[in-house]
């Protein structure tokens, strides 16, 4: 983020304008952009008026108090190949994020971080000891990041284990064999023995 924050003007942009183009359709008052992007107000407004005047983003009517995605932006793809499509996070960066939760022994990353919209789960923790507060936190950190809303699940190691071998679906199929088959960032912090 920081080299496309320095390429595109700012990181508080960059979080903004993630969040339009994988959000599409969808209208956002300025105190939705500055809560989802963790991005101050002030800061919100300003970026806000500058995407405006370039045609990034649009009102529906003069009244409306919602900011959509211009879908009409002539720089629509380019902007998403580099914004979107790009790396969405390194691994070093999500594995710090959650360092404090607990005793993590596995942590996959699935769905929107592998580009593959049909996951159940986009982050799947797995540990000992985990505290929920700092693991909704830590996610909510990622959202911001990223711009989009991410789906996860949490399990004890001794729960996770047992779903393994139960061949329960979630484990199984949507996120291991969708995360080995997509390759790359699939299982990036493993200390279970599967």
């Amino acid at each position: 983020m920081e080299i496309l924050g320095k390429i595109v003007g700012n990181g508080a942009r960059v979080k903004i304008m993630r969040l339009f183009l994988l959000n599409r359709g969808k209208g956002f008052k300025s105190k939705d952009v500055a809560k989802r992007s963790r991005v101050d107000i002030e800061m919100v407004r300003k970026e806000l008026r500058l995407l405006s005047s370039i045609n990034f983003i649009k009102k529906r009517s003069k009244t409306s108090l919602d900011w959509y995605f211009n879908s009409a932006f002539q720089y629509a793809g380019a902007l998403e190949e580099l914004l979107v499509r790009s790396d969405t996070l390194n691994k070093e960066k999500i594995i710090n994020n959650f360092k404090s939760v607990g005793r993590i022994k596995f942590l996959v990353v699935s769905g929107v971080f592998i580009k593959n919209n049909n996951s159940r789960v986009d982050l799947l923790i797995v540990g000992d000891k985990l505290k929920r507060g700092k693991i909704e936190a830590g996610v909510r950190r990622l959202e911001a990041e990223i711009g989009v809303e991410l789906t996860y699940a949490i399990f004890n190691t001794k729960e996770f284990i047992y779903r393994l071998n139960m061949y329960d679906k979630l484990i199984r199929d949507r996120v291991i064999h969708t995360g080995i088959k997509k390759g790359l960032k699939f299982g990036i912090l493993n200390t279970i023995e599967l």
